[in-house]
């Protein structure tokens, strides 16, 4: 081990929010650890990993964790390609049952508006704000990860609520962001259950509210 270099476990590790808190393997002080002093590693960091680090103090007696790595990670630089082949994985992991029963019901209201009544509006309106909300995630958590200014919640569920819910959903199992976090999660789902609502009504009396 190099001079200086600590080892600890990772205690808490709050992901929506890019850090948690490191146990010292000699059993001294907590040290925080922010995304943004993960080094050179191929997997998001999760609660039990071994961690690598070097100590920065702070004002208040408070211990910052610096240049650090996972044990089970890759502490040398990783090649652009097994980057993207992550990435790749991590997109593979979509759950598709999940996927299928969440969008059934607005996607084929959607459809049976647009056969109904020649507008494709809604189906395009989902498309395009569902690409943008997911943006709009991604973009988020590297903010997160980074330790920059951060994109409000409730923009996020503007874009979620004017059709981009869909995105959100999936940006949230691909990305794990914004996943665990139960007072966002109520508002994203009462989002969900509004469009099911309103694509209910339209299937059950659609008809008899355009003659």
């Amino acid at each position: 081990m190099k001079p200086g270099l600590q080892k600890g476990q990772l205690i808490r590790w709050k992901d929506d929010r890019g850090f948690g808190f490191i146990q010292p393997a000699d059993g001294s002080k907590e040290v925080f650890l922010h995304i943004s002093e993960l080094k050179d590693t191929n997997r998001r960091p999760v609660a039990g990993d071994t961690i690598y680090y070097y100590v920065v103090p702070e004002k208040g007696g408070k211990l910052r964790a610096s240049k650090a790595y996972i044990e089970s990670g890759t502490p040398n630089a990783v090649s652009s390609n097994s980057k993207g082949a992550f990435k790749t994985r991590s997109l593979s992991k979509v759950p598709v049952f999940k996927t299928i029963l969440v969008s059934s019901i607005p996607l084929f209201g959607a459809v049976h508006f647009a056969l109904t009544t020649t507008i494709v509006f809604p189906l395009i309106l989902y498309a395009v704000m569902s690409l943008l909300t997911f943006g709009l995630y991604a973009d988020d958590k590297s903010r997160a990860q980074k330790g920059k200014w951060r994109t409000p919640e409730n923009t996020l569920h503007l874009f979620e609520l004017t059709g981009g819910w869909f995105g959100g959903f999936i940006a949230q199992q691909t990305l794990h962001h914004k996943s665990s976090k139960s007072s966002y999660q109520a508002v994203f789902w009462t989002i969900v259950v509004i469009h099911y609502t309103l694509w209910l009504i339209w299937l059950l009396f659609g008809k008899s509210l355009l003659r």
